[in-house]
């Protein structure tokens, strides 16, 4: 039987996480610490020449930020901006960085995130673990904002805009910090921000709603083959996931009428041949996950394109947000 990890255990007010309680109260000294000596410019901060947007979480794994940027950088180029982005690289192996990122990167160098935002936002792309660096490099390529995909702790990187975005069905879990919980900030860090995004589920108030929705599925062979989700509608598929909630993956495809035969494997999962072998039935994975398999694609196998929607309300708030940006210049 297959071990539960330590995240299993941040979804309930199981015995374990009272064990780690001491560990998370020692987080949230340093942690207090440390944001403060930026507050009082103890520690150094850098403020770029061009806006930031920060688009971040106060939890650990996934809570649907990639969609929301990418869906951001078309809103900023509808207002005359010319936006570029930033990205940590996770887990990516260059030999130097701050990394430029194209669609046709090598997702093991400069991470799965940050191709996937180049292949779909065809906006400029750095990769780094330190993003100073990356916006260094940005404001030589002539953008005028920087969306930055995560840091909303990188307090070292000043910002015009904060946007946190909330899993809507995990929320923040058993509500304690690392390691007994998935928060790296308490959820009274959301008062702070300037737009809370409620990820699926019910918003609570004060957020803004954002519904995922599938839009096709790509061959990953081909990408000039493109399908409806609902093809696969009545059919069995084996849906491969390395995400941090692959639970939300297997609900789109089951909501599709679908039936869904899981392999799951861990969040940035580093895919071999092995990982993707032949079954009877189509192969169906993330868009995330595609990015490392485009060079060992088996038969009959696809990826699920999805994109971001929100009400008007939003995008009103977030106008007026952008407006104030303008009027400094």
């Amino acid at each position: 039987m297959k071990s539960k990890g330590l995240e299993h255990y941040w979804y309930s007010h199981h015995p374990l996480v009272w064990l780690l309680l001491p560990l998370s109260a020692l987080f949230f000294l340093l942690s207090s610490l440390r944001r403060t000596l930026f507050r009082l410019g103890l520690l150094k901060s850098y403020r770029s020449s061009i806006p930031i947007i920060i688009v971040g979480n106060i939890s650990v794994g996934g809570t649907g930020k990639t969609p929301l940027v990418v869906w951001l950088c078309q809103f900023l180029r509808d207002q005359g901006f010319n936006p570029g982005i930033i990205n940590r690289g996770y887990q990516g192996e260059a030999s130097g960085w701050p990394q430029q990122v194209t669609a046709k990167s090598d997702a093991r160098l400069v991470g799965d995130e940050a191709v996937l935002l180049a292949q779909r936002t065809d906006c400029p792309v750095v990769a780094g673990p330190k993003r100073i660096d990356s916006v260094k490099l940005l404001e030589q390529q002539g953008c005028d904002i920087i969306v930055s995909d995560d840091g909303l702790q990188h307090y070292a990187l000043q910002r015009d805009i904060e946007i946190a975005v909330v899993d809507g069905e995990r929320r923040s879990g058993n509500g304690f910090l690392l390691p007994a919980g998935p928060l790296r900030e308490g959820v009274a860090r959301l008062q702070s921000v300037d737009l809370v995004v409620c990820n699926g589920g019910e918003a609570k108030q004060g957020e803004y709603l954002m519904q995922i929705t599938p839009s096709e599925v790509v061959s990953l062979s081909d990408p000039s083959q493109r399908l409806p989700l609902a093809y696969f509608a009545g059919k069995t598929v084996t849906a491969v996931a390395g995400i941090g909630n692959p639970a939300r993956f297997f609900t789109t495809l089951k909501e599709a009428g679908i039936e869904v035969v899981r392999r799951v494997f861990p969040d940035h999962h580093r895919f071999s041949a092995a990982d993707l072998e032949a079954t009877d039935n189509p192969l169906l994975m993330t868009e995330k996950d595609a990015v490392k398999c485009k060079t060992m694609p088996p038969p009959d196998s696809w990826y699920l394109v999805v994109a971001a929607n929100f009400n008007d309300d939003f995008t009103q708030h977030l106008q007026m947000c952008v407006n104030k940006l303008k009027n400094k210049d």
